[in-house]
């Protein structure tokens, strides 16, 4: 299941993101990169203790927290704090599926990464190439989106970045541990809930409303993983 979420960030506040991360200190990205991910990663990455990294990420938890068509897609029970990339001159990313787990930092717990995100800082039209490229079930996708919207797709899933050839590419990723782990299940999930809203929208005393939200939540209570 692959979403794309319009407008999580105002032009405001993707500004303000955008100051602060291009005061910080950025470092190769190749150090964050397992052994087979440093033959083929060449960007920038803010270093995970980075004081701007940490809190930029802080905020964005908020925002993603009470985005409420980001907790329908992903179910999060953990969400990994933010971190930020930037592509230019010819940075790249090929073909590599994220590692299955992540550890919290300041913390021994750990997070399983059923569910990626990107979320765009830049505009579409701010640079060439740059397009992240997603390989699954229904064949091959290309996301380049404007800043402030964001993709959400399956963790298990196969993908890369296209060489970024002019302008900068600025964006933060991150994980979540959905509360139901299989994929397929938040489809059906997403789905119900898509159906529910657009019911209620054009009919709010549909009398079937209930029975389909009790058939939502009896799912999620079957499914889920706390």
């Amino acid at each position: 299941m692959l979403i794309t979420i319009k407008h999580v960030l105002t032009p405001e506040q993707v500004q303000d993101c955008r100051q602060a991360l291009f005061s910080a200190e950025w470092e190769d990205g190749k150090k964050t990169a397992g052994y087979l991910a440093q033959h083929v990663k060449a960007n920038l990455q803010l270093p995970l203790t980075s004081p701007v990294g940490l809190q930029v990420g802080q905020f964005l938890l908020h925002i993603l927290q009470n985005n409420p068509t980001y907790i329908a897609a992903a179910l999060p029970a953990k969400i990994l704090p933010p971190r930020f990339n930037c592509y230019q001159g010819g940075g790249t990313y090929g073909n590599h599926i994220d590692n299955a787990i992540f550890p919290i930092a300041g913390t021994e717990a750990r997070l399983r990464t059923d569910v990626s995100s990107t979320l765009f800082l830049s505009d579409a039209d701010e640079y060439e190439g740059g397009e992240l490229v997603i390989e699954n079930t229904y064949g091959t996708q290309s996301i380049k989106l404007n800043a402030g919207d964001m993709v959400v797709y399956p963790g298990t899933s196969l993908h890369r970045v296209n060489p970024v050839t002019a302008g900068t590419r600025l964006a933060s990723f991150f994980w979540a541990q959905s509360m139901v782990r299989q994929a397929h299940r938040r489809r059906m999930l997403w789905d119900l809930d898509q159906s529910i809203q657009a019911i209620a929208a054009t009919n709010s005393q549909h009398p079937q409303l209930a029975v389909l939200s009790g058939v939502y939540h009896n799912l999620l209570r079957e499914w889920a993983e706390l």
